[in-house]
């Protein structure tokens, strides 16, 4: 009958010497020779470092992936917010839409129409004849059109007195079309009157064929 091998009959000291006696005098340059412990203690070496070295390259990625999903969670957050808070004031906004539109609205009729500028004319030639001025010249220029309105320049000069040209002035402001009145100089005539030269400019609306006409002439000028 066999008998099972005992640890107390292994000679622990001499086992210790022979495997420490075959890394002894290894050649590094050719591992293949070397005994059989050096050998695999190599292989198992090489196994875990390039096991190790994989590892730490899938977590880095994985890691970069879950900073990119982090950044995504956090700007949906934001969008949920932004989104969130205009929903709560949807009704605040439409109510705000409302009067912008109102206000669009009423900026539009004080802008006249190609039909109604020779009336817009008659009456600021009327504001100064009315406060006892009188029109040395009152000469319409030509029609600048931009975007989406067009503007009149209109060269006037007036002799008057200081206070009557103070309320003309007021007059043009109050008129219910808009008009300014820019590059104004005012200067002493005889018998104690004053001459003031102005461009008085004035604004109307764009009709549908001067529109379509403005589309038509903006992709030239683009290309340009």
């Amino acid at each position: 009958m066999a008998t099972k091998p005992s640890f107390k009959n292994i000679d622990f000291p001499a086992l210790q010497e022979k495997i420490l006696s075959q890394f002894r005098d290894l050649d590094p340059k050719d591992p293949s020779r070397w005994p059989a412990v050096p050998r695999y203690s190599l292989c198992a070496t090489v196994t875990a470092l390039v096991v190790t070295a994989l590892w730490f390259l899938w977590l880095s990625a994985f890691a970069t992936q879950l900073e990119t999903e982090q950044g995504k969670e956090v700007k949906l957050r934001q969008e949920y917010t932004a989104k969130l808070s205009k929903a709560v004031n949807l009704d605040a906004l439409k109510k705000q839409r409302e009067q912008v539109l109102q206000y669009v609205t009423q900026l539009e009729k004080q802008l006249p129409s190609k039909a109604e500028m020779d009336a817009l004319l008659s009456d600021i030639n009327q504001a100064g004849l009315g406060r006892s001025l009188q029109f040395d010249l009152f000469r319409p220029g030509q029609v600048v059109v931009r975007d989406y309105y067009a503007e009149l320049p209109i060269t006037v000069r007036v002799t008057g007195r200081y206070h009557d040209m103070g309320t003309f002035a007021s007059d043009i402001a109050n008129l219910s079309r808009i008009v300014t009145l820019n590059n104004l100089v005012i200067v002493p005539t005889k018998e104690g009157t004053l001459t003031m030269d102005a461009t008085a400019k004035t604004f109307r609306y764009l009709d549908l064929e001067e529109i379509a006409a403005q589309r038509k002439a903006a992709p030239k000028g683009a290309k340009k």
